[in-house]
């Protein structure tokens, strides 16, 4: 067996194993490699630079005792794999389910998730959006802090737990997607610097060191983050990637890493003969990012689209602190159906600039639409969901409007139920300096949103962690049982109506009048209104000869027909329209 590894910054590399170093031979631009016939699957191995303690392989496939342990000789050729007849599936069609593995099930591993994977088909779910699952330090943590990003976190199960639960999603006829973090590294258990420029000084993020994408030694920086996001798809058997905060990947080079990715994943998927997915999350509300490479975009398949999430955040809960300062009533929901961006170059009184530029003509399928996702709940102070912040009248109301909204539709998990637990922001630093620093700093991130240091969870008490996990009881209990039917009945009726999978964006139209409370939505021959007001409310729809007949109302007894819907408090209803009688 050959072991390679990237270490300019090493004169000498030794390959530990088995109670013995080997010598490894320097080649070209710093790589170093040996043969030894000895190892196999399950070995431990580590790089010891220039006589120092070994260290885990940057490109480690397993780390069986966490970041700080030695990495584990991995096959994946040995795998029984049972999905050689799966092929993928469209984006376009897809309905998304984010979940995180440590917090999904009581026992919190990949196991464990494959039990419940029925619970997802049976409400319309097509595919499943894993938070990061790349080692991380500790056994508990969001996964956005990894540091080994080619080895699946041992408590979750490791490299064989993730490809029994890829295998049986697809077995379920669900694509998987996984988050994948190329922005950052987390700082404890982070090696990487001693073997090499991983990182830049020209660039900081957020959250610490920026990675090396465009300064001297960029090419293999580049070529180890390519061949991770290839090795999700390829190894794992995922159907995409979500590619977290991409605005802060820095990059001046021609092709921007994200364009290689994007470039290299699609001679992948024709390799392997299966639709293949690239998405990512930005705050640019940058169209160029799904543009066409021809059109000068970068050619990801789809990105999240905050604006969405904040207009119904801000209309349903009366929120305005913070980034909701953008965002006002419903018109600002019937902005974002019709133009995807909300700040598409205005002024955002937040940012207290200009900011976005429109979305032109790109099909809204390029974007995901969603009421909840991990960040915008878990970043709150005490990690609320919608359920905590507004009645289940208006939590009807924001599923309806994202379900039969114009973009891909992501759910996260427990929010087609109203889970009642929340979602906080919780780690497992072994460094006690680090993990103080967090808890510190964690405080002192939310000033903007008002809330009270003394109401910020500490994310290193493991009953923050514990208070995360998911009661699945719920889902059998009114009132969560009413909102989780409603749920699978709207993902139905998105499937069973075509003016509802239509992506063309000149087909959608969206109007409101934030003084009466109401929003109406016409797609083709559907219409959905909705009211938020605490008063009945005549929401105009035109001609009073069509015939109209209600397909899914909140309430009973909703009048559709005539020049306008009578819609009683916090309701919606969908409606099909037909010719005159």
């Amino acid at each position: 067996m050959r072991f390679s590894v990237w270490a300019p910054n090493a004169e000498r590399v030794d390959l530990a194993i088995g109670g013995r170093n080997l010598a490894m031979e320097r080649g070209e631009r710093g790589w170093f490699t040996v043969d030894c016939a000895e190892a196999s699957p399950g070995d431990r191995y580590g790089f010891a630079l220039d006589g120092a303690e070994p260290l885990p392989d940057p490109r480690s496939p397993s780390q069986p005792e966490g970041v700080h342990g030695l990495s584990q000789v991995v096959d994946h050729g040995a795998f029984p794999w049972t999905d050689q007849a799966w092929r993928g599936a469209p984006l376009s069609a897809a309905v998304l389910y984010e979940l995180h593995i440590g917090t999904f099930t009581p026992e919190g591993t990949f196991d464990a998730a494959i039990p419940h994977l029925r619970e997802l088909v049976e409400l319309g779910v097509t595919a499943v959006e894993l938070m990061p699952v790349a080692e991380f330090p500790g056994t508990r943590g969001w996964g956005y802090d990894g540091v080994d990003l080619y080895a699946p976190h041992h408590a979750y199960g490791g490299p064989d737990g993730l490809k029994r639960l890829v295998d049986a999603c697809h077995a379920h006829g669900l694509a998987v997607v996984m988050d994948a973090v190329y922005n950052h590294l987390g700082p404890d258990g982070n090696h990487l610097a001693r073997y090499g420029p991983y990182f830049t000084e020209k660039y900081r993020t957020p959250w610490g060191g920026a990675l090396n994408f465009d300064d001297a030694g960029c090419d293999e920086v580049r070529r180890f983050v390519v061949d991770n996001a290839l090795m999700w798809l390829r190894d794992y058997h995922c159907d995409g990637l979500r590619l977290d905060a991409v605005h802060a990947i820095l990059d001046t080079s021609a092709v921007h890493l994200l364009e290689q990715v994007a470039v290299e994943v699609e001679a992948l998927q024709a390799e392997l003969g299966r639709a293949l997915w690239v998405i990512a999350e930005s705050d640019l509300n940058d169209p160029r990012l799904v543009r066409s490479r021809e059109a000068g975009g970068h050619g990801l398949d789809a990105q999240w689209s905050d604006d969405l999430h904040h207009a119904l955040h801000a209309a349903l809960t009366g929120e305005r602190s913070g980034y909701y300062a953008d965002f006002g009533g419903l018109t600002s929901v019937a902005k974002a159906l019709n133009d995807v961006f909300v700040n598409d170059g205005r002024y955002s009184p937040y940012r207290r600039r200009h900011h976005g530029r429109p979305a032109g003509g790109l099909p809204a399928n390029r974007f995901l639409g969603y009421l909840q996702n991990h960040d915008q709940v878990g970043n709150r102070a005490a990690g609320e969901r919608s359920a905590a912040l507004m009645s289940e009248a208006r939590l009807r109301i924001g599923a309806a409007l994202v379900l039969t909204a114009p973009f891909v539709p992501m759910l996260f998990m427990g929010e087609e139920w109203g889970a009642s637990t929340p979602f906080q922001y919780f780690t497992d630093h072994q460094d006690a300096t680090l993990a103080r620093a967090v808890s510190e700093g964690r405080r002192g991130e939310f000033a903007a949103f008002g809330w009270r240091a003394e109401d910020v969870p500490d994310p290193q008490d493991p009953r923050t962690f514990e208070r995360s996990v998911l009661d699945r009881s719920e889902r059998d209990r009114p009132p969560h049982r009413d909102l989780l039917e409603w749920h699978r009945r709207l993902i139905a009726l998105r499937r069973s109506h075509p003016a509802l999978g239509d992506p063309r964006r000149d087909r959608v139209h969206a109007v409101a009048d934030d003084g009466a409370g109401w929003l109406l939505l016409r797609r083709g021959t559907v219409l959905v209104a909705c009211n938020i007001a605490d008063g009945t409310r005549r929401v105009p729809v035109g001609a009073a000869t069509a015939r109209r007949r209600s397909l899914l109302a909140s309430h009973e007894g909703i009048d559709v027909q005539g020049e306008a819907i009578t819609l009683p408090p916090e309701s919606v209803v969908v409606v099909e329209e037909g010719p005159p009688a």
